[in-house]
């Protein structure tokens, strides 16, 4: 099967045969899915399933500035799922990936002894040389956000304590990569440093700054709390701060660039600045305090969603 847009070959053989463009360097990553860890049958339809699988890869790509490419699925399955749930997961992922060109180009299938495992690699592409790292950051950069964020946290906290409709919570359930944004701040050469909030604000920031080997400190007051629900409310700042899922952006600027309050129809939002030194610090109410990592990490503490 031939691969829409890109000249390769697909599913159908041994291997899927994708071309690079010169001058360009392959992105690869790679992301689980685990019933139980990132999503309940019971409050997660399967189309939306499929659809948070496919975006926690396009994020990664985003997150680095550059374009998708092609997708790769393996999912392992009990034997008593119905066939319709496995349905509405490919029309989920799928419809994703249409709306970012992205080939589903292979993947695997096998019995699973307990809940669904689905393992989505992502291949795209970026400039030779122009990826954008976690590790540009410099005393002095400022630092961004794109969208809002909490979202996801908070409509889990609702998911567990009563019934939701799932169209009331479009940003949990059917979450977007900042593709666009992403290839912007590259083609303008205006991140410094940039990485997808998937793990929560409070831990992916501590992640770019030890990668930067910087420290930072930023404003509460700054911070896009999300609005959910209808009719919409605003969730609680600890949600904003170290919930999960979001998949917005956040990157640092250097000093002297100009970044629009909007990309691509995305928000984005100043919300502190790069420092020397160690650690991440939050100002609320005139106090500056340390924000020690309280997002998700694996095998730090059990959770389920």
């Amino acid at each position: 099967m031939r691969l829409r847009g890109i000249g390769g070959i697909g599913i159908g053989d041994d291997c899927a045969v994708i071309p690079i463009r010169r001058g360009h360097q392959a992105l690869i990553t790679t992301d689980f899915s685990l019933e139980n860890v990132h999503f309940k049958r019971a409050w997660h339809p399967a189309e939306t399933v499929g659809h948070r699988c496919l975006a926690r890869g396009l994020s990664d790509i985003a997150a680095m500035g550059g374009e998708p490419v092609a997708a790769f699925l393996s999912l392992a399955l009990p034997r008593s799922l119905p066939e319709g749930w496995v349905d509405g997961f490919l029309r989920g992922l799928l419809k994703l990936a249409a709306g970012f060109e992205v080939s589903l180009a292979g993947g695997d299938t096998a019995e699973s002894p307990g809940g669904v495992l689905a393992d989505i690699v992502v291949l795209g592409s970026v400039p030779t040389g122009k990826a954008v790292l976690r590790s540009g950051a410099r005393p002095g950069d400022k630092i961004y956000v794109t969208g809002e964020l909490g979202a996801s946290a908070a409509t889990l906290d609702l998911l567990s304590r009563k019934k939701i409709r799932s169209f009331d919570f479009p940003r949990h359930f059917y979450p977007m990569p900042r593709i666009d944004v992403g290839r912007f701040l590259r083609k303008r050469r205006l991140a410094s440093a940039m990485i997808d909030i998937s793990d929560g604000l409070s831990t992916d920031l501590g992640h770019l700054c030890e990668e930067s080997r910087v420290g930072a400190e930023i404003r509460a007051s700054a911070i896009p709390v999300a609005l959910i629900g209808k009719p919409a409310r605003k969730v609680e700042l600890r949600f904003a701060l170290h919930g999960g899922e979001d998949y917005e952006l956040l990157f640092t600027v250097p000093r002297g660039k100009g970044v629009p309050s909007r990309i691509a129809g995305v928000a984005v939002t100043e919300i502190g600045q790069v420092t020397r030194g160690q650690g991440v610090f939050l100002e609320q109410d005139g106090v500056k305090s340390k924000l020690p990592p309280q997002g998700w990490e694996h095998f730090k503490k059990a959770r389920t969603v």
